[in-house]
Protein backbone atom coordinates (compact mmCIF):
# COMPACT_ATOMS: atom_id res chain seq x y z
CA UNK A 1 0.00 0.00 0.00
CA UNK A 2 1.00 3.38 -0.93
CA UNK A 3 1.21 6.00 2.71
CA UNK A 4 -1.75 7.82 1.57
CA UNK A 5 -3.48 4.01 0.64
CA UNK A 6 -2.55 3.73 4.39
CA UNK A 7 -3.87 7.28 5.70
CA UNK A 8 -7.46 6.71 4.10
CA UNK A 9 -7.27 3.23 5.14
CA UNK A 10 -7.04 4.23 8.88
CA UNK A 11 -3.93 2.73 8.92
CA UNK A 12 -0.70 4.31 10.64
CA UNK A 13 1.52 6.44 7.68
CA UNK A 14 4.59 8.34 6.72
CA UNK A 15 3.49 12.25 7.43
CA UNK A 16 6.47 13.22 5.43
CA UNK A 17 5.71 10.89 2.14
CA UNK A 18 5.63 13.45 -0.79
CA UNK A 19 2.12 12.61 -1.75
CA UNK A 20 1.06 12.98 1.91
CA UNK A 21 2.83 15.79 1.99
CA UNK A 22 1.42 17.62 -1.19
CA UNK A 23 -1.72 17.71 -0.21
CA UNK A 24 -1.11 19.60 3.02
CA UNK A 25 0.92 22.32 0.69
CA UNK A 26 -1.78 22.54 -1.38
CA UNK A 27 -4.23 23.87 1.57
CA UNK A 28 -1.74 25.80 3.08
CA UNK A 29 -1.52 27.71 -0.23
CA UNK A 30 -5.19 27.30 -0.46
CA UNK A 31 -5.66 29.42 3.35
CA UNK A 32 -2.88 31.66 2.52
CA UNK A 33 -4.89 32.90 0.04
CA UNK A 34 -8.16 32.96 2.33
CA UNK A 35 -6.31 34.27 4.43
CA UNK A 36 -5.38 37.54 2.67
CA UNK A 37 -9.08 38.18 1.62
CA UNK A 38 -10.78 40.89 4.18
CA UNK A 39 -13.12 39.62 6.49
CA UNK A 40 -15.55 41.95 5.47
CA UNK A 41 -15.64 40.32 1.97
CA UNK A 42 -17.96 37.64 2.67
CA UNK A 43 -18.47 36.87 -1.43
CA UNK A 44 -14.44 36.53 -1.70
CA UNK A 45 -14.28 34.52 1.27
CA UNK A 46 -16.78 32.14 0.42
CA UNK A 47 -15.76 31.48 -3.01
CA UNK A 48 -12.13 30.22 -1.52
CA UNK A 49 -14.00 28.25 1.07
CA UNK A 50 -16.06 26.37 -2.22
CA UNK A 51 -12.49 25.60 -3.72
CA UNK A 52 -10.66 24.68 -0.30
CA UNK A 53 -13.44 22.66 1.60
CA UNK A 54 -15.13 19.30 0.50
CA UNK A 55 -18.37 20.51 1.39
CA UNK A 56 -19.68 23.94 2.16
CA UNK A 57 -23.34 24.79 3.38
CA UNK A 58 -25.25 28.05 3.18
CA UNK A 59 -23.82 31.14 4.98
CA UNK A 60 -20.66 29.75 6.20
CA UNK A 61 -18.02 32.50 8.17
CA UNK A 62 -14.31 31.41 8.65
CA UNK A 63 -12.30 34.22 10.27
CA UNK A 64 -8.87 35.00 9.79
CA UNK A 65 -6.30 33.43 10.15
CA UNK A 66 -7.47 29.93 9.51
CA UNK A 67 -5.64 26.90 8.94
CA UNK A 68 -6.31 23.55 7.95
CA UNK A 69 -4.09 20.59 6.37
CA UNK A 70 -6.44 19.12 3.61
CA UNK A 71 -9.43 21.08 3.45
CA UNK A 72 -10.85 18.82 0.97
CA UNK A 73 -11.71 16.19 3.86
CA UNK A 74 -13.85 19.06 5.74
CA UNK A 75 -17.44 19.54 5.47
CA UNK A 76 -19.51 21.84 6.95
CA UNK A 77 -23.35 21.86 7.00
CA UNK A 78 -25.70 25.59 7.00
CA UNK A 79 -24.89 28.36 9.20
CA UNK A 80 -20.66 27.69 10.40
CA UNK A 81 -18.84 30.22 11.85
CA UNK A 82 -15.63 29.80 13.06
CA UNK A 83 -14.31 32.57 14.85
CA UNK A 84 -10.17 33.77 14.79
CA UNK A 85 -7.61 31.35 14.67
CA UNK A 86 -9.27 28.34 14.12
CA UNK A 87 -7.17 24.99 13.06
CA UNK A 88 -8.60 22.03 11.49
CA UNK A 89 -6.45 19.55 10.73
CA UNK A 90 -7.96 17.32 8.67
CA UNK A 91 -5.80 14.84 7.48
CA UNK A 92 -9.01 12.49 8.55
CA UNK A 93 -12.23 13.44 7.62
CA UNK A 94 -13.67 16.42 9.53
CA UNK A 95 -17.92 16.11 9.15
CA UNK A 96 -19.43 19.58 10.93
CA UNK A 97 -23.20 19.86 11.06
CA UNK A 98 -25.50 22.67 10.91
CA UNK A 99 -25.49 25.90 12.93
CA UNK A 100 -21.99 25.42 14.50
CA UNK A 101 -20.23 28.17 16.20
CA UNK A 102 -16.15 28.02 17.10
CA UNK A 103 -14.72 30.06 19.38
CA UNK A 104 -11.65 31.71 18.59
CA UNK A 105 -8.09 29.63 19.03
CA UNK A 106 -9.98 26.69 18.35
CA UNK A 107 -7.92 23.41 17.50
CA UNK A 108 -9.67 20.19 15.56
CA UNK A 109 -7.23 17.90 15.10
CA UNK A 110 -7.84 14.29 13.43
CA UNK A 111 -3.71 13.10 13.34
CA UNK A 112 -1.66 11.62 16.69
CA UNK A 113 1.66 9.82 16.42
CA UNK A 114 2.56 6.95 18.72
CA UNK A 115 4.03 6.48 21.77
CA UNK A 116 7.14 4.78 20.52
CA UNK A 117 9.83 7.43 20.13
CA UNK A 118 11.39 4.57 17.54
CA UNK A 119 8.10 5.26 15.11
CA UNK A 120 7.74 8.86 16.17
CA UNK A 121 11.87 9.12 14.57
CA UNK A 122 10.13 7.22 11.86
CA UNK A 123 7.67 9.93 11.02
CA UNK A 124 4.56 7.71 12.13
CA UNK A 125 1.21 9.30 12.13
CA UNK A 126 -2.31 7.70 12.58
CA UNK A 127 -5.79 9.98 11.77
CA UNK A 128 -9.28 8.82 12.96
CA UNK A 129 -12.22 11.64 12.22
CA UNK A 130 -14.05 13.65 13.66
CA UNK A 131 -17.84 14.06 13.80
CA UNK A 132 -19.48 17.20 15.13
CA UNK A 133 -23.32 17.78 15.26
CA UNK A 134 -26.19 20.32 14.35
CA UNK A 135 -26.86 23.51 16.91
CA UNK A 136 -23.17 22.89 18.63
CA UNK A 137 -21.15 25.91 20.14
CA UNK A 138 -17.91 25.28 20.97
CA UNK A 139 -16.08 27.83 23.16
CA UNK A 140 -12.63 29.28 22.08
CA UNK A 141 -9.37 27.71 23.16
CA UNK A 142 -10.44 24.43 22.90
CA UNK A 143 -8.58 21.38 21.55
CA UNK A 144 -10.53 18.23 20.03
CA UNK A 145 -9.02 15.08 19.69
CA UNK A 146 -8.71 12.94 16.80
CA UNK A 147 -11.59 9.84 16.47
CA UNK A 148 -14.46 12.02 18.63
CA UNK A 149 -17.91 12.21 18.04
CA UNK A 150 -19.90 15.34 19.70
CA UNK A 151 -23.46 15.08 19.45
CA UNK A 152 -26.58 17.44 18.70
CA UNK A 153 -27.10 20.54 20.87
CA UNK A 154 -23.73 20.49 23.04
CA UNK A 155 -21.86 23.34 24.43
CA UNK A 156 -18.40 22.73 25.16
CA UNK A 157 -16.82 25.13 27.32
CA UNK A 158 -13.81 27.34 26.69
CA UNK A 159 -10.47 25.48 27.14
CA UNK A 160 -11.76 22.53 27.46
CA UNK A 161 -10.08 19.61 26.07
CA UNK A 162 -12.20 16.62 24.46
CA UNK A 163 -10.76 13.42 24.49
CA UNK A 164 -13.99 11.01 24.45
CA UNK A 165 -17.23 11.00 22.78
CA UNK A 166 -19.92 13.74 23.28
CA UNK A 167 -23.84 13.05 24.14
CA UNK A 168 -26.36 15.14 22.59
CA UNK A 169 -28.04 17.76 24.74
CA UNK A 170 -24.89 17.96 26.79
CA UNK A 171 -22.76 21.07 28.69
CA UNK A 172 -19.04 20.00 29.00
CA UNK A 173 -16.02 21.41 29.95
CA UNK A 174 -12.85 21.11 31.53
CA UNK A 175 -9.25 18.94 31.09
CA UNK A 176 -10.03 16.17 29.87
CA UNK A 177 -13.91 17.60 28.74
CA UNK A 178 -16.56 15.96 31.30
CA UNK A 179 -19.84 16.42 31.53
CA UNK A 180 -21.22 19.29 33.84
CA UNK A 181 -24.94 19.07 32.73
CA UNK A 182 -27.62 18.40 30.12
CA UNK A 183 -29.10 20.63 28.50
CA UNK A 184 -33.05 21.15 27.22
CA UNK A 185 -33.90 19.89 23.39
CA UNK A 186 -35.28 22.56 22.17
Amino acid sequence: MTELEKLEAGLPYNFLDPDVDARKLEAVKICETLNAISAADYEARTAILHELFGRVGSNPVVLPRFTCDNGKNISVGDNFLINFNGVILDIAPVTIGDNVMIGPNTLIVTVNHPLSAKERRNHMAIAKPITIGNDVWIGGNVTILPGVTIGDNVVVAAGAVVTNDVPSNTLVGGVPAKTIKSLAVE
